[in-house]
C-alpha cells in the first residue's frame, strides 16, 4: 500500500469535501467563467484525436472539454465522488478511480500510451510526499515515444519547483518549457505558479 494523499486525508477529515468541490466548479460554469484553460492548451499541442490522460481529473472539466474537441480521454482520480460527478457531468472520457501513485493502465486493458498527459489543479501538490517521484515515472511510462507530460502546480503548497524538477528528472522527465500560467506566460525566478511541459529523456547511449 503506498501512503494516502494529501487530498484523501481532507477528505476524511471533512466528508464534505469532494461534495464543496464538485459543486464549486458547476456553480463557475453556470457562471460562464473560464474553468478549462489548461484543456486550451493541452488541445493547442496536440492533433485531432489524441491519446490524452488527465492524470487527477477531478470532477472532468478538463477531460470533458478534450473529449468534445475529438481527442481520446481516460481521467484517473483517487476520489470516487469526483469520479462519480465526472461520468455523470461530462460523458464520453473513460473515468477511472485510481491512486497515481499506482498507475498502470496497462494493467487494467488500457495498453495504448499517451501523447499528452495533463496533471492540473495542483493535483501534484496534493499527493503524498512519498510519493510524488513514483507518481511522475509512471507518468513517464505511460507517454507513447515523443509523448509529453504538462504539470501545473502552485508555489507555497509544500512541494517547491526545484524539488519538483529534481524528481521529474530522476523519473526520467525532462523539461522543454517552463511557464508560469497556463496562458504561456515565462517561468521566472519569482513565479508563484509552475506550468512544466515534460517529455521522456532519451535513453542512455550504449
Amino acid at each position: 500500500m503506498v501512503e494516502q494523499s494529501v487530498w484523501m486525508n481532507k477528505v476524511q477529515a471533512d466528508p464534505g469535501h469532494s461534495a464543496w468541490y464538485v459543486e464549486r466548479f458547476r456553480e463557475l460554469a453556470a457562471a460562464g467563467e473560464d474553468i478549462v484553460g489548461e484543456a486550451r492548451l493541452i488541445d493547442a499541442m496536440v492533433c485531432r484525436r489524441s491519446r490524452i490522460l488527465d492524470a487527477g481529473c477531478g470532477a472532468g472539466r478538463n477531460g470533458g472539454y478534450l473529449h468534445h474537441a475529438g481527442h481520446t480521454v481516460v481521467g484517473v482520480d483517487v476520489d470516487p465522488a469526483l469520479i462519480a460527478a465526472a461520468r455523470v457531468d461530462h460523458p464520453g472520457p473513460q473515468w477511472i478511480i485510481g491512486d497515481l501513485a499506482e498507475l498502470d493502465l496497462p494493467a487494467g486493458g488500457i495498453p495504448e500510451p499517451f501523447d499528452i498527459i495533463l496533471c492540473a489543479g495542483n493535483v501534484m501538490a496534493f499527493l503524498a510526499p512519498s510519493t510524488r517521484t513514483d507518481v511522475l515515472r509512471r507518468f513517464q511510462r505511460h507517454l507513447a515515444s515523443g509523448g509529453r507530460a504538462v504539470v501545473g502546480f502552485g508555489a507555497g503548497r509544500g512541494y517547491p519547483f526545484a524539488q519538483f524538477l529534481t524528481d521529474a528528472e530522476q523519473a526520467g522527465l525532462v523539461p522543454d518549457l517552463l511557464l508560469s500560467t497556463w496562458d504561456l506566460r515565462p517561468f521566472r525566478e519569482d513565479s508563484d505558479f509552475l506550468v512544466a511541459v515534460l517529455r521522456g529523456a532519451p535513453a542512455p547511449q550504449p
